[in-house]
């Protein structure tokens, strides 16, 4: 199943989500779907990758596991910002009213078909 195809589903059935991409280890897009800016997305992106490769970094020292996805939340929006295997990350933006517990339920999905096509 190809990249796009992956996240077009993920973004068409979840409620309230603008947009999703996969990005690589340096934050650069390897592709995207959404439904509004796509250069705005590219740009949370790399943002947004940052942050969870510092998330990462700080629970290195915690017995707690490896980090999975965080979910951020704005006055706006709310971000989730997953790993997808070792070297990518998939990051999904939603309206500030979207129900994140559903939204993760299909980005933990998404992720899964993710690995198994790039692994």
């Amino acid at each position: 199943m190809p990249f796009k195809t992956i996240l077009r589903e993920l973004v068409e059935t979840t409620h309230g989500a603008n947009g999703a991409i996969l990005a690589d280890w340096e934050g650069e897009a390897v592709e995207q779907y959404c439904l509004t800016d796509a250069f705005e997305l590219k740009v949370t992106a790399a943002h947004k990758g940052i942050i969870l490769n510092q998330l990462k970094d700080i629970l290195v020292n915690f017995p707690s596991g490896d980090l999975r996805y965080a979910v951020i939340t704005t006055e706006s929006q709310h971000v989730i910002v997953g790993v997808v295997g070792a070297d990518y990350s998939l990051i999904m933006t939603l309206d500030r009213d979207a129900v994140t517990g559903l939204a993760l339920r299909r980005f933990n999905s998404a992720v899964q078909l993710l690995v198994r096509e790039i692994y």
